[in-house]
């Protein structure tokens, strides 16, 4: 479980970081004629074509450098996982199998999918949603963990 820290949460910061991703997801497709999903630009690397790998690199670099970029600035908001080892491997493994099944993962449907009204992101979206939500409740309210 996350828990998140209400008392920091502020709907502007939420609204900006939105707009960024959409803005990022839009410029991505117009600049590079490709989908900004994070399961194909890393499932790229596994299996490189050749002049495929610098921008797949350099868009995976810019994900792990964001939060370097912050620091300089600020401290990063406060992460509690309330869940074992054991469950995030089995999660992480849940949501590569998913991502495989559905032809891309939640930022691929999900931001840039439904941003392009595709029907087929819509369903994989609302699928992923519906797994998530009875997977907690299966966890938290039959399991009691």
């Amino acid at each position: 479980m996350i828990d998140v820290a209400w008392s920091d949460f502020t709907p502007w910061t939420a609204l900006a970081g939105g707009l960024l991703i959409g803005l990022a997801a839009a410029l991505f497709l117009l600049l590079n004629g490709r989908i900004a999903g994070i399961s194909g630009i890393l499932g790229g690397l596994l299996s490189p074509s050749r002049g495929d790998i610098v921008w797949r690199l350099a868009f995976m670099a810019g994900l792990i450098g964001a939060p370097l970029a912050w620091l300089m600035v600020a401290d990063l908001p406060p992460i509690e996982i309330n869940a074992g080892y054991p469950s995030l491997v089995i999660a992480g493994l849940l949501v590569g199998v998913g991502t495989r099944y559905g032809s891309g993962c939640t930022s691929g449907h999900g931001v840039c999918g439904l941003s392009r009204l595709s029907l087929r992101s819509l369903v994989a979206t609302l699928s992923f949603m519906a797994a998530g939500f009875i997977t907690v409740y299966i966890i938290r309210h039959l399991l009691g963990a």
